[in-house]
C-alpha cells in the first residue's frame, strides 16, 4: 500500500461476511489507497493493514504517541471525532503547568528539591491502598524519575520554554508524609496550553507531509475490532464536516462509516469531565452525594464514550471512583462550551467560608488540598462555598486557569506579563470577571456584601455578625509575624518564597481595612475536570483485560489510562501532573506500539 497518493476512499468501505465451520468471521475491506486482500498460509483470507498503528484521539497524549510512532518509521492514523480546529484537545485550553523536580528554574529561585522528596510527596498524596494500585504505583515511581530526569531536556529540544517563576500548587498543610508539594514545582509553559501542544502538532504535521501519518478528523470510533483475542482495528461513523470554533459543540450528524485495520490501537480519547451524568454515576460515596449543580472545565465532547467502548472490548477499567474536580469554579461570563466554567488559581490570603458562613477548617486554605476541600464542602449539604477578599488580594493573588484567560503568558508577551506585578488593578481577564461574572459581588462594606451574597443564592444562610466576628478575629492576628491562626501562618510562610512574594501573595493586611477595599465575595462552584482512574496498563501502556492478562494490540494513554497504569495519581494530584501524564504515557505508548509492530 502506498501512502500519500490516490483519492481518499475510506467512505467506500465494504464489509465481507465469511461463514466457516467455526462460525461467522468479520473481515473489513477498506478501499483506501490501494489496500488489497492477502492470503495467509492456512488459506484464510486476511486484510492488508491500513496502518501500523491507529491512535484514537488527537489530544496531547494522542499527538505524542503518534509522533513517536512516525519517528520510528511506522505508519500511523490519528482519528478524532472533532474537527481539525480542535487538535490538541483539552491541553490547548490549559494553563500549561508541568511538574518538574530539581529543575534549573527551581534552583535559580533557591528551591532545594530531589527525587526522594518528590516521591515522598507523591506517595503521601496518592494514598495508594488497593490491590489494583500495583501498576499505578509503578507508573508513579517512573513518572517522578522522568520529571526529575529527561522530561525538561526532551521538551526543550523541541523548542518548549518555561516561565521563570515556579508556582506552588497543592501546598498541603498536614505532616511531611501527607498530601501536598513540600516545595514549588508548578512550571508554567511559556505560551501556556498552546505552547505545550505546538511542538507535537508541528512534528505531527511534518510526519503527515512525509506520508507516515494521516489525520482523519470527524471520524468517531464506535467499536474496536477483536480477532483471536487481539485488537486489530476500529470501526465507526464519519460525521459531517464542521466549521464551529474550537471548544464549541459540533454536529453529530453521520454522513458515512469506516473500518480501519492495524495490528496496534492506542486509545487516547480523554476522560468523562464533559459528561455530568457519568460524573454523577461514578461519584464516590466517600464524598457524599454528587453536586446538584456543577459547571464544566472541559468541552462537551469530553464525553467518556471511548472509555465505555474500550471496556466493552475487554479492557479492565480500575479506580473509576477516583476523580479530580475543583472547588473554586466560576461560571464563564463569556462561555465557549455548555456550562463553561473557569477555575480560580488562588493565592493564600482569601478567607474561605462554607454556604452557612463557617470558615473552612485548617488546613483547607486556598491552594492547599483540593480533594480535602471537596470532601468538606459536600459534607455541608451544599455544593458551593465563598471567598471573601479585598481588591489588594484579587490584584496580586487571583489567576484564572486556561490559555484564553492568560493572554500575556499565552501570547508570550513579557511586556504584558510584567504588568501583573506593576498594574494597580488585577489582570484584565480577572477584572472582566469581577465586572461581568455572575458569581462576583463587590461592595464597600461587609453588611452590604453579606446581603448581596444571600440574594445571589436565594436564602438567608449567611449572618453578618457571625462572618464579621470571624474576619475580625483573623484581622487581629495580622500585625505580628508570629501567630496562632494557621492560615496567617501559611501566608507568612508563602511570602518567604521569592516567587510568591513577587507575583502571587499580597502583603498581609486586614480584610476590613478600607484602604485595601472594596470588599469582594466570590461564589465558588464545583467544576468538573479530570478522571483519575482509567484502563490498567503496564509501563509499555499495554491494556490489561478483565482476566488480568494483556490484550494484544491494545494500548491506552493520557486520561483514558488514568494518565498511566489506571490511576498514577491515586486519590489526589500534586498538580502540573496532568499534561505531564499525557506526555509520559503517550510517549511510552507510542514507542512500545512502534516496537511491537516492527
Amino acid at each position: 500500500m502506498t501512502w500519500g497518493k490516490g483519492p481518499k476512499l475510506e467512505q467506500l468501505a465494504a464489509t465481507i461476511w465469511c461463514f466457516a465451520a467455526t462460525g461467522k468471521v468479520h473481515l473489513a475491506l477498506t478501499a483506501h489507497n490501494g489496500a488489497v486482500l492477502n492470503r495467509g498460509g492456512t488459506g484464510d483470507i486476511q486484510m492488508a493493514d491500513d496502518a501500523d498503528v491507529i491512535v484514537i484521539g488527537a489530544g496531547l497524549a494522542g499527538l505524542v504517541a503518534a509522533t513517536e510512532i512516525a519517528d520510528a518509521g511506522k505508519r500511523v492514523i490519528v482519528l478524532d471525532q472533532e474537527g481539525e480546529q480542535s487538535i490538541g484537545g483539552q491541553a490547548f485550553w490549559s494553563f500549561g503547568g508541568l511538574f518538574l523536580v530539581d529543575s534549573p528554574e527551581q534552583r535559580r529561585l533557591g528551591i532545594k528539591d530531589s527525587v526522594e522528596l518528590a516521591l515522598q510527596d507523591w506517595m503521601g498524596t496518592a494514598g495508594f491502598d488497593r490491590d489494583e494500585d500495583h501498576w499505578p504505583r509503578k507508573w508513579a515511581e517512573a513518572y517522578v524519575a522522568f520529571a526529575a530526569g529527561e522530561k525538561r531536556d526532551w521538551l526543550r529540544a523541541m523548542g518548549h520554554r518555561i516561565f521563570p517563576v515556579v508556582g506552588w500548587a497543592e501546598r498541603g498543610g498536614y505532616d511531611a508524609m501527607g498530601h501536598g508539594n513540600s516545595v514549588p514545582r508548578f512550571h508554567v509553559t511559556w505560551g501556556t496550553g498552546p505552547g505545550i501542544v505546538e511542538p507535537f502538532e508541528r512534528r505531527a504535521r511534518e510526519a503527515a507531509k512525509s506520508g507516515r501519518l494521516i489525520f482523519k478528523f470527524r471520524h468517531r470510533v464506535d467499536a474496536l475490532s477483536v480477532s483471536n483475542g487481539a485488537v486489530d482495528g476500529v470501526s465507526g461513523a464519519i460525521l459531517e464536516t464542521t466549521s464551529v470554533e474550537r471548544g464549541k459543540s459540533s454536529s453529530r450528524n453521520v454522513v458515512g462509516d469506516f473500518t480501519l485495520r492495524a495490528p496496534a490501537v492506542i486509545v487516547a480519547s480523554g476522560g468523562i469531565g464533559g459528561n455530568h451524568d457519568l460524573v454523577r454515576q461514578n461519584w464516590p460515596k466517600r464524598l457524599g452525594e454528587p453536586p446538584k449543580f456543577m459547571i464544566s472545565g472541559v468541552p462537551e465532547h469530553v464525553d467518556g464514550r471511548m472509555i465505555g467502548i474500550t471496556e466493552q472490548a475487554g479492557g479492565r477499567l480500575i479506580n473509576r471512583d477516583r476523580m479530580w474536580h475543583y472547588v473554586e469554579g466560576i461560571q464563564n461570563w463569556n462561555p465557549i462550551w455548555p456550562r463553561h466554567g473557569i477555575r480560580i488559581l488562588p493565592g493564600p490570603s482569601s478567607m474561605w467560608f462554607d454556604a452557612s458562613g463557617q470558615r473552612l477548617p485548617a488546613p483547607l486554605f486556598p491552594g492547599s488540598d483540593t480533594l480535602g476541600q471537596l470532601h468538606y464542602i459536600m459534607g455541608t449539604g451544599y455544593d458551593y462555598s465563598w471567598f471573601i477578599l479585598t481588591q489588594s488580594i484579587i490584584k496580586k493573588e487571583f489567576a484564572l486557569s486556561g490559555s484564553e484567560q492568560n493572554p500575556d503568558l499565552t501570547g508570550k508577551s513579557w511586556r504584558m506579563t510584567v504588568k501583573r506585578a506593576t498594574n494597580k488593578g488585577a489582570p484584565a481577564p480577572v477584572e472582566a470577571f469581577k465586572q461581568h461574572g455572575a458569581d462576583f459581588i463587590v461592595r464597600d462594606n461587609l453588611a452590604d456584601l453579606v446581603v448581596a451574597m444571600n440574594k445571589l443564592t436565594g436564602n438567608d444562610l449567611l449572618q453578618h455578625d457571625a462572618i464579621r466576628t470571624q474576619i475580625e478575629a483573623r484581622d487581629r492576628e495580622i500585625t505580628n509575624p508570629y501567630v496562632k491562626d494557621a492560615q496567617v501562618m501559611n501566608l507568612h510562610n508563602a511570602r518567604r518564597y521569592i516567587g510568591d512574594r513577587l507575583i502571587r501573595t499580597a502583603k498581609p493586611h486586614r480584610i476590613l481595612d478600607p484602604a485595601h477595599g472594596p470588599l469582594i465575595a466570590v461564589k465558588l462552584n464545583i467544576l468538573t475536570r479530570k478522571t483519575l482512574g482509567g484502563f490498567e496498563t503496564d509501563l509499555d501502556s499495554r491494556v490489561f483485560g478483565r482476566d488480568h492478562q494483556i490484550i494484544r494490540g491494545l494500548y491506552a494513554a493520557g486520561e483514558a489510562a488514568g494518565f498511566g497504569g489506571g490511576g498514577v495519581h491515586g486519590y489526589r494530584s500534586l498538580e502540573g501532573t496532568f499534561l505531564g501524564g499525557c506526555l509520559f504515557s503517550g510517549r511510552n505508548a507510542g514507542r512500545a506500539a512502534a516496537k511491537a509492530v516492527s
